[in-house]
């Protein structure tokens, strides 16, 4: 099937722009190859293509998982070690989710610095 277009993008909503594409960045192994004052670009050239980050003044996180504004959406990243993924990614800043979202610990929880969930798996 011939789609309209390709895609490009998946563009978060955040608060702080360069502080949130930087610690992406360092999650992903990513460069930061586009920073301006109000958005952020991410990206190894590979698919998908880009995480960008664009501030939202009035941002209000998440309340995931039950709430008034649900995740939205979510990124699922594959590490070789739960372990010490986890440890990684709350030096880097991230907050690991008072709920959890499989019974087995295959899945971890977490929040990224803006309150974005993202899981880290196995």
């Amino acid at each position: 099937m011939e789609g309209i277009g390709r895609f490009r993008s998946t563009v978060v909503d955040c608060p702080d722009p360069q502080g949130l594409g930087a610690f992406y960045s360092r999650l992903l192994g990513w460069p930061i190859i586009v920073e301006e004052d109000d958005w952020v670009v991410v990206s190894d050239g590979g698919s998908p293509d880009r995480l960008a980050f664009q501030l939202v003044r009035d941002y209000r996180p998440p309340t995931w998982p039950e709430g008034e504004r649900p995740q939205q959406l979510h990124l699922d990243v594959q590490v070789d070690d739960l372990d010490q993924a986890e440890e990684r990614v709350l030096e880097l800043g991230a907050t690991k989710a008072a709920v959890q979202p499989s019974e087995d610990g295959s899945f971890r929880g977490f929040l990224d610095p803006a309150g974005h969930p993202f899981c880290l798996t196995i």
